[in-house]
Order: C-alpha cells, then sequence, then structure tokens
C-alpha cells in the first residue's frame, strides 16, 4: 500500500501544474517510506532485483523535492532534509550541489564550504576524482561571494550550467522525428488506436503515459509507431523513439542512463554537459522537455526502473510497449493487447498478398489462420513466403502448417522467428517460472482453473496463484476471466515443446495424471448437483485432491462445466489412452447429464463411445452397462431411435446379470421414452408403469416423481389431458428437495401441453411461461426448446401469430445452437399449424414437408402423421390430382395415428372422409419388443433432463 501511494504521489507531483503543488506532492511521498525496503531478508538477489530499483525511486523523489524546494527558496528545509542523506550516500552529487548551495544560502556560508571540502576529500579517497565542474564552480562563487546573484546555479533547474538551461532554444529548428516507418499494410487495431488516441486528447495539460503490453509477435512497436504517426502533429517540438532491448537477443536491456543519455543527445544536449548520475540525467531530462510537446516511445522496455526516469515533462505524451505489465507505474494507462481475431488476420493476409489469392481459397485461408492463432508475427511470416512463392496456396501452407512438430520451423524466415520471440521472454524467467511454464505445457485441454493448476502445479492454490500472475504479467499466459487461465494457441505449442524438451518424464506424466484425477473428482461432485446419482460407486482415483471443491450449489456445478466442458472431452481421450478403464467410464459418467441437458450432443456420444470402448477392452461389465446406457441416451438425442434401443436392450441384459435394479429401472425408463418416440405407445407406457411401480414399492419418492411426470407424458399424447395435468401439478407440489429444477421445468410444460389439448389456452400459455423462464433458470435447453414451442402452438390458437411464430423461430434457434436435433420435426409441425391457421398456406406447406421428411428419416411416427394431417387438410384441392393427394396424404396419417392409438386419428378420419376417402382398417398386429423393423437409426432418451422432445429425465 505505501508503495502504491508513494508512487502515485510522485507520479502526480511530476504532473503537477505549478512548483509549489509538486514540492507539497513530492513531500507526501516520501512519508511514505519507512526504512530500507526488505531489510532483514538477508537475500542479496532480492536486494538488487527488488530493493534496490525501490530505493533509486526515492533517491529520485528526494531530488525532485529538493530542486523544487530550492527553487521556492525554502533553504532551510533543504538543508534539514539532505544534511543526512549525502552523509549517507555522498556519491549523490547533484544533492551535494543542493546541499552546499542551500547552506550558503540560508547564511551558512563556512558550512557550505566545510562541506565542500569534505565531498572532495571523499572522492579523492575513495574514488580518485575531483569533484564535477558545477560542484567546482558552485565552491568558486561561494568563495567570491557571488553565488545566487550572478548565476541561475541551483534554483534554475536540474541541470547546473546555463548553457544548457531549460530557457534555452531548442537545438535545431527542424523539428526532431525518431520514429520508425509506419507500415503501409497495418491492419485492424481500430478501438486500440482509438483508445491512445483518445489518451492524448485528455492529456493537454498532463505528461500522459500509457503502457502497451502483449505476448511477443502480437504487434505492440507496429500499434504504438503507426499511433505515433497519427499523433506526431499534435507535438509541434519532436518525436523520439528509443528501443530499450528489453527483449533483445544477444543485447543486454539497456540501463536508464544510457537511454536518457542518448535521449538528452537528441534534444541537443553536448555529451560533455549531460551528468553522470542517473538522478542528475533525469532531472535534466525532465527540464529540457519542459514547456515542450514532444511525443516519446520507449519500445520494449524490461521493467520498472528501467522506464520511470525516463517519463517525460507535463506536455508531453509517453507511449511505452513492453511484456511485462509494468504494475509500478502508477496514474498510466495500461493497454493489453491480444491477437488478431480472424477477420483482421484474413484483412492482413489480403492487404499482403492480395485479396483474389485469399478469397480464391477461402476454407484453407481460414485453417492457416487459425493454426497461425491470430499472431500477427506468424501471419507476416507467413504472407511474406507466400508472397515470394507465387505457387504456394493456402492448402499447401495449411498442410505445412499441420505438422505440429514443424510448425515453428514454417513460422520462420531470416531476421524473425516466432520460436526466438518466445523462446527470449522464456530467457527471461527465474528458474521457478520455467518450471511452472514447462508443467502448464503439459495440462490437458485449453485452459485451466487455479484449483486444477493447484493441482497439476503440486501447490497450494494461494502459491499457485502467485506462480500463475507472474506468468501473466509477463504475457505467457492469458487469464481471459477471474481464475481461469490458457496460452494462446502458438504460445500453447510452443510451452508444450519446452514440457518435452525440459521436463522429466515422470515429473510430466504425474502432473498430467494429479490434473487428469482433479477433472475426475470435480466433475463427480458437480454431477452430483444435477440431479440424483444413476449410479453409486467409489472413484479410482489414485490421490484425492487436498484442496477444498469451491462447487457448492446447481448453479456453480452448471458454470463449472460449462467452462470445463471441452476440456472433460480430452480427459476422456487421456484416461482412454492410458487405457486407464475405470477412470475413463467414470469421467464419462459423471459429465453426460450436463451434455445432455445443455445439447452437447456430439460431445456426449464421443465421450460415451469412447468410455465403452475402454471398458469392453478391459472387460468392465459394470462400466459397460453404465456406458451403454448413457450411449443409448446420446443415441437417442441425435435421433437415432434404433440404435438407442439396441444399447439400452444390452445395457439391460449386463445389468440383470449384475443384479443391479436401479441401474435396470434407469435403462427401463430411457426405453420408455424411446418408444413413445417411435409411436410405439403400448410398449413405452408399460416400460414407464414398470418403473413408477418399482419405485413406489421401493419407497423411492425422487424416482416416483420422475416416473409421475413421464407416465403424464403418455396420458397427455393419447388425449388424457385431465390425468396428465394432475400427473404434473404432484409433480410441482412435492418436495423442493426430490424435484430438480429441470423436472419442475418439465411439469410446467406437460400441465401446459395439457390445456392446448383441453382448449384452455390462457392456461396453456401462463403454465407454458413458467415452463420457459424455469427452463432458462436452470439451463436445461431441451425443456426450453419445448416449452416455447408448445406456448407457440398456445398462442396461435388465440390469433397471436406474430407471437407464436416469433416463440417456435426461438426453439429452433435453441435446438439449433445446443444440437437438440431430435425437437426439430415437432418444432417445425407446431410451426406449419400456426401458418395454417393464419392463412399463410405457402409458409405452412414448406414447414410441413420439412417436419415430414425429417420425421421420416428418424423413423418417428407421430410427427410424420402430424405433417401428414397438416399436409391433407392444408388447402381445399383444386382438381382431382390434388384431391388424390391429398387423400393419400390423410390415409396415410390415420393409419399411423389409430395404430398408436392417439386422439388425431379421429380428426384424421374425418379428413379423410370429407375428401371422400376410403378410411383404412386398423391395424391389430404390434410392433416386435425388440426394434426389429423399426427402422435403423433413430432415437431420442430421456436424459436426466429431457432428451425426448416429450420431455424427462432420465434416472
Amino acid at each position: 500500500m505505501d508503495l502504491h501511494r508513494f508512487r502515485d504521489l510522485a507520479a502526480r507531483g511530476h504532473a503537477a501544474g505549478s512548483t509549489e503543488e509538486a514540492v507539497a506532492l513530492w513531500e507526501r511521498a516520501l512519508e511514505c517510506w519507512k526504512g530500507r525496503p526488505f531489510s532483514g531478508t538477508g537475500s542479496d538477489r532480492l536486494w538488487y532485483a527488488l530493493g534496490q530499483p525501490l530505493v533509486e525511486e526515492q533517491w529520485a523523489t528526494v531530488t525532485a523535492w529538493a530542486d523544487g524546494a530550492f527553487a521556492l527558496g525554502r533553504y532551510d528545509d533543504v538543508v534539514t532534509r539532505l544534511t543526512p542523506l549525502v552523509r549517507e550516500d555522498p556519491l549523490r552529487e547533484r544533492l551535494q550541489y543542493l546541499l552546499i548551495a542551500a547552506l550558503n544560502r540560508s547564511g551558512q556560508r563556512a558550512a557550505a564550504l566545510s562541506a565542500y571540502q569534505e565531498n572532495r576529500r571523499y572522492l579523492a579517497e575513495e574514488l580518485g576524482v575531483d569533484p564535477s565542474p558545477e560542484l567546482v564552480g558552485l565552491h568558486e562563487r561561494i568563495l567570491n561571494d557571488t553565488e545566487g546573484r550572478e548565476a541561475p546555479a541551483a534554483d534554475a533547474a536540474p541541470e547546473p550550467a546555463a548553457a544548457e538551461s531549460p530557457q534555452a532554444p531548442w537545438p535545431t529548428a527542424v523539428t526532431r522525428n525518431d520514429l520508425p516507418r509506419d507500415l503501409p499494410d497495418f491492419t485492424g487495431r481500430q478501438e486500440d488506436v482509438r483508445e491512445l488516441l483518445e489518451a492524448a486528447e485528455r492529456g493537454e495539460d498532463a505528461a500522459p503515459v500509457y503502457v502497451v503490453t502483449g505476448p511477443g509477435g502480437v504487434g505492440k512497436t507496429s500499434l504504438v509507431v503507426h499511433a505515433a504517426h497519427l499523433l506526431e502533429h499534435r507535438y509541434p517540438d519532436g518525436a523520439f523513439f528509443i528501443d530499450l532491448n528489453g527483449f533483445s537477443p544477444e543485447q543486454a536491456p539497456a540501463s536508464p542512463e544510457a537511454a536518457l543519455g542518448t535521449l538528452l543527445r537528441a534534444v541537443g544536449v553536448a555529451p560533455e554537459a549531460i551528468p553522470d548520475t542517473l538522478e542528475e540525467r533525469s532531472a535534466m531530462w525532465r527540464a529540457r522537455l519542459a514547456g515542450r510537446r514532444v511525443l516519446v516511445v520507449l519500445d520494449n522496455a524490461a521493467g520498472y526502473a528501467q522506464v520511470h526516469p525516463l517519463l517525460a515533462a507535463a506536455g508531453s505524451f509517453t507511449l511505452i510497449t513492453s511484456r511485462h505489465d509494468l504494475p509500478g507505474l502508477s496514474g498510466v494507462g495500461h493497454l493489453s493487447l491480444d491477437m488478431l481475431d480472424s477477420d483482421d488476420s484474413l484483412r492482413l493476409l489480403e492487404m499482403v498478398l492480395g485479396k483474389d489469392r485469399v478469397t480464391a481459397e477461402p476454407e484453407d485461408a481460414a485453417k492457416v489462420v487459425q493454426l497461425c492463432g491470430g499472431l500477427p508475427l506468424a501471419l507476416r511470416i507467413i504472407a511474406g513466403r507466400m508472397l515470394h512463392r507465387r505457387r504456394w496456396t493456402f492448402a499447401h501452407v495449411r498442410q505445412r502448417l499441420g505438422e505440429e512438430r514443424r510448425r515453428f520451423l514454417e513460422l520462420r524466415v531470416e531476421g524473425q522467428s516466432v520460436e526466438a520471440v518466445f523462446e527470449l521472454s522464456y530467457r527471461s524467467l527465474t528458474d521457478e517460472q520455467r518450471r511452472i511454464f514447462c508443467l502448464l505445457g503439459t495440462m490437458i485441454g485449453g485452459s485451466i482453473d487455479l484449483m486444477g493448476a493447484a493441482d497439476l502445479l503440486d501447490a497450494d492454490p494461494p502459491d499457485a496463484d502467485d506462480l500463475l500472475q507472474e506468468l501473466v504479467s509477463v504475457c505467457l499466459l492469458d487469464e481471459p476471466s477471474v481464475d481461469v487461465y490458457r496460452f494462446h494457441d502458438l504460445i500453447g505449442d510452443y510451452a508444450r515443446h519446452k514440457a518435452s524438451a525440459e521436463l522429466e518424464g515422470k515429473e510430466a506424466d504425474d502432473a498430467r495424471w494429479r490434473l487428469a484425477e482433479h477433472y475426475l473428482q470435480r466433475a463427480n461432485e458437480a454431477a452430483g448437483y444435477l440431479g440424483p446419482r444413476a449410479h453409486e460407486y467409489e472413484l479410482v482415483v489414485t490421490r484425492r485432491s487436498r484442496y477444498e471443491s469451491r462447487i457448492g450449489s446447481r448453479e456453480e456445478a452448471v458454470i463449472w462445466f460449462e467452462r470445463h466442458q471441452d476440456n472433460l472431452v480430452s480427459v476422456v481421450d487421456y484416461f482412454a489412452d492410458r487405457q486407464a478403464g475405470e477412470h475413463t467410464w467414470q469421467i464419462a459418467d459423471a459429465v453426460w447429464r450436463f451434455y445432455a441437458v445443455h445439447g452437447r450432443t456430439e460431445l456426449m456420444l464421443s465421450t460415451q463411445e469412447k468410455a465403452l470402448a475402454a471398458s469392453r477392452e478391459q472387460g468392465s461389465e459394470r462400466g459397460s452397462a453404465v456406458t451403454l446406457i448413457g450411449l443409448g441416451v446420446a443415441q437417442g438425442l441425435a435421433g437415432r431411435y434404433a440404435l438407442a434401443l439396441d444399447l439400452l436392450q444390452e445395457a439391460k441384459e449386463l445389468l440383470t446379470k449384475l443384479g443391479d435394479d436401479f441401474g435396470l429401472m434407469r435403462a427401463e425408463a430411457n426405453l420408455g421414452l424411446v418408444y413413445e418416440r417411435l409411436g410405439r405407445f403400448r410398449e413405452a407406457a408399460a416400460a414407464l408403469t414398470y418403473v413408477l411401480n418399482h419405485a413406489r414399492r421401493t419407497g423411492d419418492r425422487a424416482l416416483e416423481l420422475l416416473q409421475t411426470l413421464n407416465v403424464g407424458v403418455m396420458k397427455q399424447m393419447i388425449g388424457e389431458h385431465e390425468e396428465a395435468i394432475i400427473a404434473g401439478r404432484a409433480v410441482l407440489d412435492g418436495p423442493a428437495d426430490l424435484v430438480p429444477p429441470d423436472t419442475r421445468a418439465a411439469a410446467f410444460r406437460v400441465i401446459g401441453d395439457s390445456y392446448t389439448g383441453l382448449g384452455d389456452y390462457d392456461q396453456a400459455v401462463r403454465h407454458l411461461e413458467q415452463g420457459v423462464t424455469a427452463a432458462q433458470e436452470c439451463g436445461d435447453h431441451s425443456a426450453e426448446v419445448f416449452a416455447l414451442n408448445g406456448m407457440a402452438v398456445a398462442l396461435s390458437a388465440q390469433g397471436h401469430f406474430g407471437r407464436a411464430e416469433e416463440a417456435h423461430f426461438q426453439a429452433l434457434e435453441v435446438s439449433k445452437k445446443t444440437s437438440l436435433g431430435s425437437a426439430d420435426s415437432e418444432i417445425l409441425n407446431g410451426l406449419g399449424l400456426t401458418y395454417a391457421r393464419a392463412g399463410w398456406v405457402g409458409e405452412a406447406s414448406e414447414a410441413y414437408e420439412k417436419a415430414l421428411r425429417i420425421a421420416r428419416e428418424r423413423k418417428e411416427r407421430f410427427a410424420e402423421g402430424k405433417a401428414l394431417l397438416g399436409l391433407g387438410t392444408l388447402r381445399q384441392p383444386k382438381d382431382s390430382r390434388e384431391a388424390e393427394t391429398a387423400r393419400d396424404r390423410l390415409s396415410a396419417a390415420t393409419a399411423i395415428f389409430t395404430e398408436m392409438g392417439v386422439p388425431e386419428a379421429e380428426e384424421a378420419r374425418v379428413a379423410l372422409k370429407r375428401l371422400g376417402g376410403r378410411v383404412p382398417a386398423p391395424r391389430t398386429e404390434s410392433a416386435p419388443e425388440d426394434g426389429t423393423g423399426i427402422g435403423a437409426e433413430e432415437g431420442v432418451d430421456q436424459a436426466e433432463e429431457p432428451p425426448n422432445p416429450r420431455d424427462h429425465r432420465d434416472q
């Protein structure tokens, strides 16, 4: 706190509008100092790395204060403060000068002469040198009693000689401009450029400073130089650029003394007039710029101590680039550069190579941009190589970059190398930081949170946080949100390369295993908040995480899953590749519920398939049975119902062999939902009722409520709407701890759809709106889709066609974003009905045709019948051909609905008779129970959320 306050006050002093204000601020700043920093630590390394630079900041502020106080005529104050300080460090020549001059001005001429002689002897004995010419001149003026009358001396300015006075004319009539050439093809960064330009606008009367940070190769210098060229007209007294070599190959960072020497010569100070000490050079630099308007670019800064003495006076603008975030600089603006997005990356390639060459291969060009990670340096290297190799195509470059082991070889040309840029940042790290960087290179997935990093690094969370923040500060690690970290793509490639080269095999393997088991434990904990556990088993982790979980609610569990959903797929791959079969199926079982509820069907399929393969390979019947159910649910969500039936039947056989009654109920419940989707209502009702009776016999109240709702859906399907409403209300009235939020959302939908069936549309809309809200609150996208569609149907029945259409499209959008394809036919049928009610025949026909195609592809019998019924009744036939087509459709719909035993059968019969068609005889045979002849690829399920359009959750 003291350090930040000191720096803030010191910076405000330098920017102050008057000497009195500046001196007052510097006095307050110096009051923050209480002893020597890091005293008592016994660490020379800590002192030289941190302590000494801090002391230099103190001395610089003391010097600035003394200059100002002297100029105000406060000679006694200068003597009082400086007397002990110059004894502490006699080599501070500027302070010696001010002390001797102040002694003389305060009437202590003898003491001033004595102080000069004491300093002269010290220099001769310790260093074998004479006092500076400025001190000698001061001594002579005191002897001649002319000091203070014939020369400006100490009160004039930080520089001692009148020839270098800040009032002296600017060194040349031609404005100096040291800025490098602006890139003619500078691309993107519009917001960043605007931020820098606005900073200059706000700093008319101050000395604004802006620090631009980012990893190597991200384009910091290009941005700052581009902005500087746009600003140079605002700074008529010159534009100065200096490379501080903070991260330069084979070159040490420039010392602040050397940098100030360069800058002072640039403003016309003769080399022999440049003071020796850092404080005097810094003071002279500020004095030379006083009253001037200049632009200063300090490029490639290594750290705070290097740039602080170089900051300009009021009226000037300083831009700094660095790979460190320079938190010590107070009162400055900070801009952190990220990689270019895909659009700006492609635009950069177009600027260099020409638009035609890029647009000729859009997919390959986009992939090259992705492989370059949006890093401007990488993009420019590739563009430069392609510019001189006209036969190279983006497909060819994509292939070359696609080989990860060769990627950095491709991103290298004479004088430029992405790997070399990263290597410089890596070399600047301490040994411990390098080890941490390499360990992070072993991470599983593309990001990691603080608790995962603690396990990976085998460090306590506070220590891990400190280590991670150090890498963030040097722009080798990104923190996209609080306590979540990731590498930029190419830096991640580099980190993996360094980990492979620098870490011993066992250290890397142990780190990855710790992280993988961390994910298994956390996923298992989070899954417990999403609903009742389907199976109880002991986790097979070899070492329990010693860090407390931060997951304590359903909301936090969902957030955790959303953050790590892609990483968890990589964890499944990792365990499967390690042939850790038990770990594989357990992590897959922990994540399936989240994937199912949130529509991540493809992720669910891939994880379950890998887990099943691993379980079968190791002969784990328990793992195979659990995963078969999960995979059956996934295939049902994907609309492959016949395959879902096969998987669930196989799971039943294994669970029967294992004597797992609860697992059997879970498989049976999901079978019931798949049967329902296929229109095999008798089998669906039998399966769901069997599970409901089991729940009642065993006193499993949570399972009973869940299956009560599932049976209620069946009641709704066959037109028994009052009983469906009773079932839905029983669930809503159930104990809160036994009714998960997603089940509650489904209950509102069932009640709402049943009221639609009864013609009470006001009650229907009210309950369905509640269902939409409840589904959104718990993140159940499946329930949200079907509640939205049901609400749209009820709204259209009320004549609110615009609102109904909007709700249908919203349902389609959610379905599309969450891969809930099994809902599409039902939504499209509802949309067709809305259009038909509104009289928009063409739109209705298109919606029904799409629904029919999807339903037939997926063997969704009920949806097929609805689409046929809609098309058959949509318009009055104009001729015999149209009439025949309508009769064929209505005849097929009647057969389907009659076979299924649903109320829509009567509606189809009446419509068919109206057209003079013959009502088909009802089929008496039922579909075979094993699912043969049902089609080969569809399904829905029910997952502990609603996988099937009719909703519900699996056990």
